[in-house]
């Protein structure tokens, strides 16, 4: 991404205020895994782990899926 914030630990974020610590991750399929019964998608390992680390170093990151919008028109994901 061209507009990822790089934190003084090292993590990338979609969006970021250093300052208040907060955060936005926009999650591909790629920080997922699918259950193949189910259909669900899981977040996985990874995304989990980079998460816990910021939450303990006082980031509060919000997280948009990407499941979230794959089926909406252009005009909806706006």
């Amino acid at each position: 991404h061209t507009f990822e914030h790089r934190t003084v630990d090292g993590f990338s974020l979609d969006l970021a205020q250093p300052d208040s610590k907060r955060a936005i991750e926009v999650d591909g399929p790629w920080h997922y895994l699918k259950d193949t019964a189910s259909g669900e998608y899981m977040v996985n390992g990874t995304t989990q782990f980079k998460s816990r680390l910021l939450r303990g170093l006082g980031w509060r990151v919000s997280h948009v899926a990407f499941f979230e919008f794959e089926h909406k028109s252009q005009a909806e994901r706006r």
